[in-house]
């Protein structure tokens, strides 16, 4: 499939699966997984499903790990790491705030060959808003490619976001307080992609919920790192991680908050 070939994918199982379902869940189609904010919905399980078979189709050779299908069979992730081509899908990134009826979710889905991010894309069907990126070919949101981001030289003028309470509630010399994220990575790495902030800090670092924003920064001169310095690895991923606009500004902040991005 080609690059727009895939966006169609997403945009179209919007319009079909899970736009319907927005701010109109019935009951008994929310789940809880793990905790009480850790939520599933029909319409995650069936876009994954729609999603995971047309790549089948376009690529039966290639690994595919969806968020879903990984919750219920932890051995996939061995395969994935293992894959030489992958996909991973994230269905519908933000469930928390779909369920709430909050416009801050999207659907991702990011592709792989030898463990490296080549294709990703991200599709925000509330905010009409789609991001795509192809490694060494650039940034995109909604067809204008992004231009290369201009972090300021002063750290304490760089714009933070963190969901982890510890990380805005904690004082680190030469930063300036964060904020909260959008709660959603594929609208948190927009933000960070378009320049409306310079650094992002994750606890949790699931390949479906990074891999699409990985390279849709990479492309306009941005880094993800884990709190050692080390790239972002979706295949081994690790807590903590710093997605932030340029290798200067990654390197600042975990220097700063080293005490803080520990397991």
């Amino acid at each position: 499939m080609d690059t727009d070939a895939v966006l169609d994918l997403l945009r179209q199982t919007a319009i079909d699966v899970i736009t319907p379902r927005f701010r109109a869940l019935a009951e008994g189609e929310v789940f809880t997984k793990t905790h009480p904010g850790d939520l599933v919905t029909v319409a995650d399980r069936e876009s994954e499903e729609v999603i995971t078979t047309a790549l089948r189709r376009a690529y039966p050779d290639a690994m595919i790990l969806g968020e879903e299908a990984a919750s219920a069979d932890p051995s996939l992730m061995r395969a994935f790491a293992a894959a030489e081509h992958s996909f991973t899908i994230d269905p519908i990134d933000g469930t928390y705030n779909f369920v709430h009826g909050k416009a801050d979710h999207a659907v991702m889905v990011a592709e792989l060959r030898s463990g490296e991010v080549v294709r990703s894309w991200i599709w925000q069907p509330e905010h009409q808003l789609a991001f795509v990126a192809e490694k060494g070919a650039g940034a995109y949101r909604n067809g204008e490619r992004l231009p290369v981001l201009e972090p300021a030289a002063d750290s304490t003028a760089w714009r933070g976001i963190s969901s982890q309470a510890q990380i805005r509630d904690g004082s680190f010399e030469g930063l300036s307080p964060m904020t909260e994220t959008w709660f959603c990575a594929g609208v948190d790495y927009s933000h960070l992609a378009a320049g409306d902030v310079d650094v992002i800090v994750f606890a949790h670092a699931k390949p479906w919920d990074h891999a699409p924003g990985m390279l849709l920064i990479s492309e306009v001169g941005g880094v993800l790192q884990a709190g050692d310095g080390s790239t972002y690895n979706p295949a081994a991923p690790r807590p903590w991680l710093v997605g932030a606009a340029s290798p200067t500004v990654a390197e600042g902040v975990r220097a700063r908050m080293a005490g803080a991005l520990v397991a």
